[in-house]
């Protein structure tokens, strides 16, 4: 209270501060134009190329299919041989045989690319054995597909013309519009337990079912009417569809089929094709048990499918080619002939053209094929060239077609690019059919150099052309595409994920060549898991279910129904923190308190809009504070919280200010007491918790990985696996339970979580998620992170994600699934036993859980997308220090990862034997790497300073086996000194190396192995750069990089591995206090050892025992006190007692100081330095160097009488007994504020006190222990060293012997050749040519190629990721240029979900919702114009004042401000509503009751709900009515 006072004083002026930008905020704007703008052209060009492919695809299909046509007769181009006459010409049977091969070819790539794929999955990823009924089936149904295709292909297309093959292709739809029809009847219901809360649409759909139900009801006439309009409509729909695909099947059957009889095949071929696409229209939720059967499998399929077709893709193969000779035997055609006159076909052959005349009969214009041959056959040669490129153009429209279609599934832009574009493929390649057709029918010369002339589409008759609707009936065609628009409806609304798998995205792989438009709707995969229904938002929107564990108030239920408010994502973000400073802990705060306004507002548009916002999430935040309590200055028996803990309490309140641009206070916090400590928890403006733990390191264990296990226990297994639900809801909420796993000092933005979300949405089996991590600081030292770590998510960690797995995500900023960490948990809380254990346990816990979660089976990935921003070492010690955990627990787990990778490729689909084989070649460069480092450097030395190899060698050796001795016998401080020097020292030496690579590249020629092996890295690295654009301007620091690297790789190198054996944090280091038992004992150890180095430094040390301070001697000798010596020593005890008693003085006097400043700062006196006395003689005594020792023993007489009375007084107040779970000292510690306390339900303290028991009880080890672990350690350190050293000197030795004999040993360079010429004049001139080549020795050679193997893969997968990435951004941007932005402007019959978001985003913030003019004030901030005698600037006077009369009032609560704003639109005429309960005529948005007038109910009855949220609102239509009695006002609310 008194600090909440003396905030309102007045002379306490506080300016309003600006707005401070942090590091994730820095993004230029151009990004998000620049994003918006390619998502726009994304829309067009993605629409276009799959328009136009799908054409392409089809016409080109229709255009082979026309060359078999039996006795097609095309009129042939008389350019060559006179205007004035007209030829025709056939297709000659040779090239028939080569076009059939083509339609046979054209079909089976797609088949072949399902089979490899198949494979490929098969071998790479994990499958399961399908049952015999499910085999068959997807057998028998591809058996019938290929049967279609073939009789399409061969019988039917060929004997129409190209425009009514065209309209056949809508009707292969029948078997999925059966199915839709069946499924329908239950595909929407879902089962609630409240009736009354049913939808109509459900209600309907139960009504109907009860007609159909022939064993509980009886069709009558009543029950008929009961059926609501909308269900006839719909069926009557699906029954429109069917009818209209069975007519498409019998109409030209029955219309031409007396002329050519293959036309009855054409139902079979339509109802055969369809019936590959069976499974994307059953559901489980049909009342027809067939169909519900079918439905498992399919669920089987889901991982049986590729091993299925892996087998059934060749079958199908295999079937259509065998029907399709069968087929083309009984067209009669000699099937011999098809394998040897195919060859004829394939190259140049002849073909005749016969001179014609057209007869006009009637005034009709004739047609070509009724023409009257007169004259000669002309023999003319053709080119094959048309074959090739037709049916290379048709296979590769069709897989483009498939590409950008499912591109356009991926970044979210289906209904426009997707499905509008297949929708207009029929009707534009009839429209260009018939283009085509009327031009080449008027001018045979039309396509003259781009068509042959011998060959064109089957046209239609020129009457049909111009009478085409009501001769053939093609009208009809009509309705054709339009069943096939209502059977392949849901590919208008995609309810896929973001960036969705393939397999997510389309029932089968591939697509197939016939009907490629049809193909790709059809098998668009249908999403038949139930949406979150509107009625079910009340429990969606829920908040206690995060913060409170219900176990122990209510039972379990029985029920395994599965409800969609269970698939809500749920974020608990687990920040560790230790010994961060004020920066860094604001930034992370700032990051939190931006992911809970986000969080509020995706809240609040669907509490007040009603509309389901799929990235909604819950989210309660978690800080683990290690080593939080440090000994009160007053009693050492007494905790109280650390001073960094003391400082989070104040820094939330000013990162608030910060984030929400006004100076608000966060209600103080609520105190626990704990069984690890205590817990304090904030409740944020959004409503969200902020909890901090605080850990007493002498109740729990502390460090990082033991926090990591407390919160994966503490949320995973008792509040979400003590919940009273089933357990198969259970398993559904861990799916989507994440834990964002946070550093102290991370700096994010609610984006980059959401991109993490939409990768683990998209893989069930994605374990963990990391993003690009940007170091910040300043110095030399962060240019080199920020290259490092650059290159590092550049290349390598794109490479891993592409090719494999990612081995570790980083603790700073990564996601986890709840189900993943579930399954290792109990592994990760292993405790270190052994010296490895240290390693890799302790020294890279992230790197081991990764490990851990890829042994188990599950993947790890990384998104360049989600970028956070880290503080990282500024210092070269500190850098060292941390590079010295990171450098050892990386090696020891990948080794770990490889030493048993049988197990892990066998478990892990993502983890492949060639993976494995990527990383043991990186393990064996990393273990190389300052072997090779070192030999660079001589190689530079020698092409730098023209020295031999040998001087050079020596050189280098030198200063590296003097820095190894220093690793090996000195103390860390000394080899950081040592490393700091060498490197600086290198740092130089490699400016001049540049300098010599330079003239050696003049020298050797740009085509010399060194000289391409460094453009090739420098191009691949401003390649990538410019590939990162927001990124670009690290490669500058690539200088720093490179200046530094004999330091990183060699030098570093050395000292991590030398110093293995400590296993220290070596960053972030403090020294805690201790108690007076531990400075004591320290004290006598220190004693000890002076006295110990005092012996060992004496001068006469060495003969003997140096004297000691508390000796004496019963005769002494001494010179001008240059030496002393004493015979017949013995111990003074007088001196003894004498520094004895000082020493209880000294500790008496300290301990009565303490207590005093206790009792003044309690009191309210202001305390005065102790042993100062007030008067004038007691203050010349205590400033008088020289006072007497008189003067001394009165003032010290003087201070004993002081101390005894406050002894005395002290003595009278019984000390307060204390329970560290009731009534904790720290409790009552003032820098905590004054928030209440309370207290642990009696199930939570007993889980705490069960864990620590289990997991975390602190170890105690005793001298013994920590001696042997210490030896252990060194033994490790030891065999790694020599290991170490071995491998790389046999290396170095090896290498540089082959460097010196390569002209003995060497392989020839083919590049870069220089020719010698040389002449001779003699009696006759003679020119001599010699080459010279530039010579490898055969180790350096291996290595050349090994790194530039690497190169490529890692730029070949960064290219592949970053298409990844660029899909993965575009699918997140969102296109809101015509969304209102203001709550005034929001229209009431179109509010989408990113407006509602925009809406609420606006009306929560805390800034200026204070403000009654808050449109005027921001209106004056705008135009600048605040005074006309400050030049456009408001008085400073007047800003400070309205700043007070804002912060007097201040609102602390997204809500409230939310309230508040809507209720100023109009606050005085509330509005009336119509809601799918009822009329609403008085709405308030807090847990009120409110009177609905239903429809349903009798006249002037009343329906009392108790809702949450009253009705879908949308921005004109809130209206907030003040708060009345009924109502439950929140913690923040007030009376608006």
């Amino acid at each position: 209270m008194l600090e909440e006072e003396a905030d309102t004083k007045k002379w306490d002026i506080q300016y309003p501060s600006e707005d401070v930008e942090t590091s994730s905020s820095e993004d230029p704007p151009w990004i998000e134009i620049s994003l918006k703008i390619l998502k726009t052209l994304a829309y067009i060009i993605v629409f276009c190329v799959v328009l136009l492919t799908s054409v392409m695809s089809k016409g080109l299909l229709l255009f082979m299919t026309s060359q078999i046509s039996p006795g097609k007769i095309t009129e042939f181009c008389n350019k060559d041989f006179g205007i004035d006459k007209h030829f025709t010409s056939q297709v000659p049977e040779v090239e028939k045989m080569a076009w059939r091969w083509c339609i046979m070819i054209a079909f089976a790539i797609p088949e072949l690319g399902k089979t490899i794929r198949s494979v490929r999955i098969c071998l790479f990823k994990s499958w399961e054995l399908p049952t015999m009924v499910a085999f068959l089936s997807v057998t028998l149904a591809e058996t019938l597909n290929a049967i279609g295709c073939s009789l399409l292909l061969f019988f039917v297309l060929p004997n129409l013309d190209v425009i009514r093959g065209a309209m056949l292709s809508n009707c292969v739809c029948l078997i999925p519009g059966i199915l839709g029809l069946l499924t329908w009847s239950k595909a929407s219901q879902k089962e609630t337990e409240d009736v009354n809360k049913q939808s109509e649409y459900v209600q309907a759909n139960q009504k109907l079912n009860e007609l159909m139900d022939e064993k509980t009801s009886v069709i009558s006439w009543e029950k008929i009417r009961k059926i609501p309009t909308k269900t006839w409509c719909i069926y009557g729909a699906y029954v429109f569809s069917i009818t209209s695909q069975i007519i498409g099947c019998f109409l030209w059957p029955i219309t031409d089929g007396n002329l050519k009889w293959q036309l009855w095949s054409t139902p079979f071929a339509l109802i055969f094709i369809s019936a590959c696409w069976w499974e994307n229209y059953v559901s489980k939720y049909s009342r027809f048990a067939i169909i519900r059967q079918m439905c498992k499998m399919k669920d089987e399929l889901r991982t049986t499918r590729y091993f299925i077709y892996s087998l059934v893709s060749i079958w199908k193969i295999g079937i259509f080619f065998a029907m399709s000779i069968l087929i083309m035997h009984t067209d009669g055609v000699y099937v011999p002939d098809l394998f040897s006159k195919a060859a004829l076909g394939f190259s140049s052959h002849s073909v005749m053209v016969t001179e014609v005349r057209e007869e006009y009969k009637n005034g009709k214009v004739p047609d070509i094929s009724n023409a009257v041959p007169v004259g000669n056959s002309i023999e003319i040669q053709t080119s094959p060239s048309a074959l090739y490129y037709v049916v290379g153009l048709q296979v590769l429209s069709a897989y483009l077609c498939y590409t950008f279609g499912k591109f356009a599934c991926k970044i979210c832009i289906q209904p426009f690019s997707f499905a509008f574009s297949l929708n207009l493929t029929v009707p534009v390649t009839i429209t260009l059919l018939i283009a085509f057709c009327s031009e080449h029918a008027e001018n045979a010369c039309a396509f003259y150099g781009i068509i042959p002339n011998h060959l064109f589409f089957n046209s239609p008759s020129m009457f049909m052309l111009t009478e085409f609707l009501s001769k053939q009936q093609a009208w009809l065609w009509l309705l054709w595409l339009l069943s096939q628009a209502w059977i392949t409806l849901h590919i208008w609304s995609p309810k896929c994920d973001r960036v969705a798998p393939t397999d997510r995205l389309f029932v089968s792989p591939l697509y197939s060549a016939v009907v490629t438009d049809q193909s790709l709707a059809l098998n668009r995969r249908q999403d038949d898991e139930p949406d979150i229904l509107y009625e079910e938002l009340e429990e969606y929107l829920s908040r206690e279910e995060m913060t409170q564990n219900t176990a122990a108030q209510s039972q379990p239920t029985d029920s395994s129904n599965i409800k969609s408010s269970d698939r809500i994502t749920r974020i608990y973000a687990c920040a560790t923190m230790w010994h961060e400073t004020r920066e860094e802990m604001i930034e992370m705060l700032k990051s939190i308190l931006y992911l809970d306004s986000d969080q509020s507002a995706r809240q609040k548009a669907q509490q007040y809009f009603r509309i389901v916002d799929p990235d909604y999430y819950k989210l309660e935040v978690n800080i683990f504070f290690d080593d939080a309590f440090e000994l009160t200055d007053d009693d050492e028996e007494e905790k109280i919280v650390n001073s960094f803990v003391q400082l989070l309490v104040p820094t939330i309140d000013e990162a608030a200010a910060e984030v929400h641009g006004t100076n608000i206070k966060i209600r103080a916090p609520k105190k626990f007491p704990t069984p690890y400590g205590g817990r304090l928890v904030w409740t944020l403006p959004g409503k969200n918790k902020l909890i901090a733990h605080l850990k007493d390191k002498t109740k729990i264990r502390q460090k990082k990985r033991w926090s990591q296990v407390m919160y994966m226990y503490f949320l995973l297994g008792y509040r979400l696996m003590e919940l009273p639900i089933h357990k198969c809801r259970k398993q559904v909420r861990a799916e989507n339970t994440y834990v964002l796993a946070l550093d102290g000092d991370i700096d994010f933005k609610p984006k980059s979580v959401q991109l993490l979300v939409d990768l683990m949405k998209k893989n069930p089996k994605l374990g963990a998620a990391c993003g690009r991590i940007h170091p910040v600081g300043s110095g030399p030292m962060v240019w080199y992170q920020k290259f490092e770590y650059a290159v590092g998510h550049w290349l390598q960690k794109a490479t891993e994600h592409t090719i494999g797995t990612v081995l570790c995500s980083p603790g700073c900023f990564s996601l986890f699934r709840a189900t993943a960490l579930m399954e290792v948990m109990h592994l990760y809380t292993a405790r270190s036993y052994e010296a490895r254990h240290y390693v890799q346990y302790d020294q890279g816990e992230d790197r081991w859980l990764c490990t851990l979660l890829l042994q188990k089976g599950y993947h790890v990935e990384y998104s360049a997308a989600s970028d956070a921003y880290t503080h990282c070492p500024e210092g070269f010690n500190e850098f060292y220090n941390q590079r010295r955990r990171w450098v050892p627990s990386t090696m020891a787990n990948i080794m770990d990862l490889l030493g048993n990778f049988q197990k892990t490729v066998k478990l892990n689909d993502n983890i492949s034997s060639l993976y494995i084989g990527y990383q043991m070649v990186l393990m064996a460069g990393s273990i190389l790497g300052p072997g090779t480092i070192f030999l660079m450097l001589v190689g530079a030395f020698n092409a730098a300073f023209r020295i031999d190899n040998y001087t050079s060698l020596y050189y280098n050796l030198i200063p590296i086996l003097v820095y190894m001795f220093v690793c090996f016998l000195c103390k860390s401080d000394v080899q950081l000194w040592v490393a700091l020097l060498i490197s600086t020292l290198y740092g130089l030496v490699m400016v001049a190396v540049l300098v010599g690579i330079m003239m050696q590249i003049a020298e050797d020629g740009p085509l010399a192995p060194s000289s391409l092996f460094l453009f090739t890295v420098a191009g691949e690295f401003i390649i990538t750069a410019f590939l990162h654009p927001k990124e670009f301007f690290c490669l500058v620091h690539g200088i720093t990089y490179y200046i530094t690297v004999p330091s990183m790789y060699l030098l570093l190198i050395i000292y991590s591995i030398f110093n293995l054996n400590n296993v220290s944090w070596g960053t972030r280091e403090i020294i805690s206090k201790k108690k007076r038992q531990e400075m004591e004992e320290e004290k006598k150890r220190k004693e000890e050892e002076a006295k110990k180095s005092g012996k060992k430094k004496s001068l006469f040390g060495v003969f003997g025992s140096a004297t000691e301070g508390n000796e004496a001697g019963s005769m002494e000798i001494s010179l001008a006190g240059l030496f002393k010596c004493m015979m017949c020593t013995h111990k003074d005890t007088a001196k003894e007692e004498e520094k004895t008693q000082l020493l209880q003085i000294s500790e008496s006097l300290v301990q009565i100081n303490k207590r005093l400043e206790t009792i003044e700062r309690t009191s309210g006196i202001r305390s005065f330095p102790l042993g100062r006395r007030t008067s004038a003689t007691g203050s010349n005594l205590g400033n008088n160097m020289y006072a007497s020792p008189e003067g001394e023993q009165e003032l010290h007489q003087d201070q004993i009488q002081v101390f005894t009375a406050t002894r005395n007084s002290i003595s009278q107040h019984p000390k307060i007994e204390r329970d560290d779970l009731i009534n904790p000292y720290w409790i009552e510690d003032r820098h905590l504020k004054s928030g209440e306390v309370n207290f642990l339900t009696r199930g939570e303290e007993d889980f705490w006190k069960d864990l620590i028991d289990k997991y975390l009880y602190p170890i105690a080890e005793s001298p013994k222990e920590k001696e042997k672990i210490a030896q252990d350690l060194k033994q490790l350190r030891d065999k790694c060293v020599f290991a170490f050293f071995m491998l790389n000197a046999f290396f170095v030795v090896t290498v540089f012997l082959l460097q010196l004999h390569q002209d003995l040993l060497n392989v020839k360079w083919p590049l870069g050749v220089k020719n010698n010429i040389t002449t001779i004049e003699d009696a006759q001139i003679e020119i001599q040519i010699s080459r010279e080549y530039k010579k490898l020795e055969p180790i350096g050679l291996v290595f050349v190629l090994f790194f530039g193997f690497i190169l490529i893969v890692q730029f070949i997968a960064m290219c592949m990721h970053r298409l990844g990435t660029f899909s993965h951004l575009l699918a997140s941007t969102q296109l809101n240029f015509y969304l209102c932005n203001t709550i005034e402007t929001a229209e009431q019959e179109a509010i989408t979900l990113q407006e509602a978001l925009s809406i609420t985003r606006e009306a929560q913030k805390l800034q200026g919702a204070n403000d009654e003019h808050e449109e005027i004030d921001k209106e004056s901030k705008k135009n600048k114009k605040y005074g006309p005698r400050n030049g456009g600037r408001k008085s400073t006077v007047l800003i400070i004042e309205d700043n007070r009369s804002k912060e007097s009032r201040p609102i602390d609560s997204h809500d409230v401000a939310f309230r508040k704003r809507i209720q100023s639109i109009n606050p005085v005429q509330p509005r009336s509503v119509t809601t799918p309960y009822g009329s609403a005529t008085s709405l308030r948005t807090s847990s009120c009751k409110i009177s609905l007038n239903d429809a349903s109910h009798s006249s002037g009855e009343k329906n009392s709900l108790d809702l949450p949220v009253e009705a879908p609102l949308t921005a004109r239509s809130i209206k907030i009515m003040p708060v009345k009695e009924t109502c439950e006002e929140n913690e923040y609310d007030t009376a608006v």
